[in-house]
Formats: C-alpha cells, structure tokens, sequence
C-alpha cells in the first residue's frame, strides 16, 4: 500500500460528541412544545435525511434542520427565543477548536516518516472542513486534501487515480463502516475501520463483520506495516 487516506471528522479530530451535545439542547428545547410521545430525535434525524441532498454533510446543514424540525414537530409553536437559542448552538459548534484525537499526531508522523503518502478525504461543509483542516496542524503531512459530497466506490477511484495508483495501492482508514470502509474495498482497494465512541444514525451499516478493525488509530501504522509488500 502506498497511499494512505483518512476521514477527519472522528477518525483525526473529535466532532460527532459536538452534534450530540446540541442535538440533547435541541430536545430540550422542542420537548416544551410538544407531547411526551412524541419523538422529536427522529422528527430531527428525518428531517436531517431529507435534506442531505439540499445542504449536504456539516454543522451549518444540521442547524438549519435542527429549525426547520422545531417549527414541523412544534406545528410552528417554538418561539423566536428558542430559535435563538438553537442558532447560537450551531454557532457555538462552528467557533468550537480543533480537538485531535490522542495519537493523532504522532501516527501521522511516523505514517509520513515511513513514506506512506497521506491524503485526507472527508464529506462536510467545504468552508468548515478547511477550516478545522488547517487550524489542526495537520496540513504538512498531506499530499492531498480532498472534501467531497459523498463518500463511494466512485468518489474513491476518482481519488486514488488523482494520486496515481491503482486501489490495490490505496487504503482508506476511517470510523464510519458505511462511508469509509465498504465503498473503498468495493473498488478493490484496503480500508480498516477505527470506531468512534459515537456514531450518527445515518453511518450505520449492516455488514458480515468481516471488516479490519483497530481499537485506535495508534494501531495503524503496524497494521499497515504487516500488509506492506516487499
């Protein structure tokens, strides 16, 4: 294997903790508003759903379906103050510091000083994710950051082609099974899965579990290692 691709969100920075914080303020708030069967997590994540083909992966999409999942579940009830209140928790998630996961920086490393080439390919909001890219001090360790729309088979051919190798040359580490891990060794190339403590709904995936697995990423570059050709 000679590049190495990985997800930023979880996999070299924490994130999802950030949207589940909000998402427990966003309930209760609308939880106010609404009877106790009502349940408003999965009115959000519908909503959420819906409209990833409209705004896409990232803070700024989750805000806007955070509002409209309060006036829909609400019937327009929420007021404007809670609505200020749910904007300013989406703010405070885009104006929260890069947070690396422990390891993090020292695999990167040692993965560079090994002569692995590093790309990072990640969904999400193209402002943002360069944002938290660059204020991570990561950035010298990447031949090439890619941020795309969305994460499969294609998007990865089209990816390890940019880098010049076919996908037996090419390994995607990640945390989501469903974006990280399936489409790449659908494209015939490596993916190991390195699971984050919390993982949004819409990443799950069903799978026969015969899936490369690290307990963390400071595990990578030994794995990498034994599957080093000569």
């Amino acid at each position: 294997m000679e590049v190495v691709a990985l997800d930023a969100d979880d996999t070299l920075w924490h994130s999802e903790v950030f949207f589940e914080r909000t998402q427990r303020r966003f309930t209760e708030l609308v939880r106010r508003y609404v009877d106790h069967d009502v349940d408003v997590d999965r009115a959000l994540f519908e909503v959420e759903h819906r409209n990833l083909g409209r705004y896409g992966y990232g803070i700024k999409g989750f805000t806007l379906s955070m509002l409209e999942a309060a006036i829909e579940v609400t019937g327009g009830a929420i007021g404007t103050v809670e609505i200020e209140q749910l904007l300013a928790a989406g703010r405070t998630m885009l104006d929260h510091p890069v947070d690396l996961i422990d390891g993090v920086d020292d695999v990167m490393t040692e993965l560079a000083e090994r002569g692995y080439r590093l790309v990072v390919v990640t969904k999400g909001d193209l402002h943002h994710q360069q944002h938290k890219i660059f204020a991570s001090g990561l950035t010298d360790r990447f031949e090439r950051i890619e941020i795309v729309s969305e994460k499969d088979p294609d998007t990865y051919r089209k990816v390890a082609a940019s880098m010049g190798v076919a996908p037996p040359s090419f390994c995607m580490v990640g945390n989501s099974v469903r974006s990280d891990v399936l489409p790449v060794l659908e494209m015939g190339g490596h993916a190991v899965h390195v699971p984050y403590h919390v993982t949004w709904a819409h990443e799950h995936a069903q799978h026969n579990g015969d899936v490369p697995t690290l307990a963390s990423i400071r595990e990578l570059p030994g794995w990498l290692e034994s599957r080093r050709g000569p």
